[in-house]
């Protein structure tokens, strides 16, 4: 008899990123029920994945402090080594993790493309044909587990929280506030400049608006504990009926525990929106119609969404070509997104 698999897929990229491989260790757990499992993934993005039962190990590669350099490289092959890997799936290629599992003696290696270190590493290489036609990049990556013969089971994500962590969110919700009889929105205006993006100021205004058109909303915000910024501009906000801003401390399991006692998320393409869906929140998100940004290839799965997109024209007359500083001013306004907001509020109600 075969001894059973030891399995490797490396994610080491955003949090967004991380939920969307879920549906791949998912179908990789089910195809091979008796595999050892492993996750490889950067530090911040690591308890996206606590929980998660078709996991036997997250392990963590912090090239850019802990492991960063030859030193920190050697200590990751080394871990590699130990764990007797047989298949890496590396659903983002990086020429660190190329020769990493090269040298750990892994001998399945499936990435994406053709880069030269996947030829150097004689490394299997899974095409997107430059994305044609388009599909979700969750589908894409679990191209590269069909490839080693898996069968998946949807594209659903899911990410997974404790009784224990779902408590202890309604707990400091309830200690600043919260009222369990009000729906609760939550507002993410953060997003790293990874996607188009309102300006902060909008996202006040939008809370301000809100609250008016839905009295019966509590509207929760949540910014990243060291971005003052943010946190002065919305602050006069508490004093308005229903806005908490709660502490999350830079605990994304807190973070996600907030996200759960949600009935809407609001937000650009982000790791809050995936998170969201992962927990089967409704989400209300702000898109761009731009391949590398389009809905299809980065929406929300597994739960009731609403992407929003600018016009047509917009995007023909007012496109600033980079995505990253891509306002969406007088492309998507605050009327289109509270619209979204009121029907999902009626569907869940």
């Amino acid at each position: 008899m075969n001894a059973p698999r030891r399995m490797l897929v490396i994610r080491p990229d955003r949090i967004g990123d991380v939920v969307l491989a879920t549906p791949t260790i998912r179908a990789l757990r089910r195809s091979f029920p008796d595999a050892y499992i492993a996750a490889l993934v950067r530090p911040a993005t690591e308890p996206v994945l606590h929980g998660n039962p078709h996991l036997d190990a997250i392990l963590i590669d912090d090239r850019e402090h802990t492991h960063a350099g030859k030193r920190g490289f050697f200590d990751r092959l080394r871990m590699l080594r130990r764990h007797r890997f047989d298949t890496a799936l590396m659903l983002l290629p990086t020429e660190r993790h190329a020769w990493m599992t090269f040298f750990a003696g892994i001998p399945r290696r499936v990435g994406v493309g053709t880069k030269l270190y996947q030829v150097l590493t004689f490394a299997r290489s899974v095409s997107r044909r430059k994305y044609t036609p388009l599909r979700h990049e969750a589908d894409y990556c679990l191209d590269l587990a069909r490839a080693i013969g898996a069968e998946d089971d949807g594209l659903d994500v899911e990410v997974f929280l404790s009784d224990v962590e779902r408590r202890e969110a309604r707990d400091r919700l309830h200690a600043i506030g919260r009222d369990t009889a009000r729906p609760l929105l939550s507002v993410h205006p953060e997003s790293g400049r990874s996607a188009p993006n309102w300006e902060a100021h909008k996202y006040r205004d939008f809370v301000a608006a809100a609250l008016e058109q839905f009295p019966e909303l509590q509207i929760m915000v949540q910014v990243t504990p060291s971005n003052r910024a943010l946190h002065d501009l919305f602050a006069p906000l508490r004093s308005e009926r229903g806005v908490l801003i709660p502490d999350n401390g830079g605990n994304l399991r807190l973070v996600m525990g907030f996200i759960s006692e949600a009935q809407t998320v609001i937000s650009a393409s982000t790791g809050p929106m995936h998170l969201a869906a992962g927990l089967r929140i409704p989400t209300v998100s702000l898109f761009c119609p731009m391949t590398a940004c389009h809905p299809d290839l980065w929406g929300p799965l597994g739960n009731r969404s609403l992407t929003l997109l600018p016009p047509d024209e917009y995007c023909r007359t007012q496109c600033p070509g980079d995505p990253h500083i891509c306002t969406l001013e007088g492309g998507i306004e605050i009327p289109d997104v509270l619209d979204a907001v009121g029907r999902q509020l009626t569907q869940s109600a």
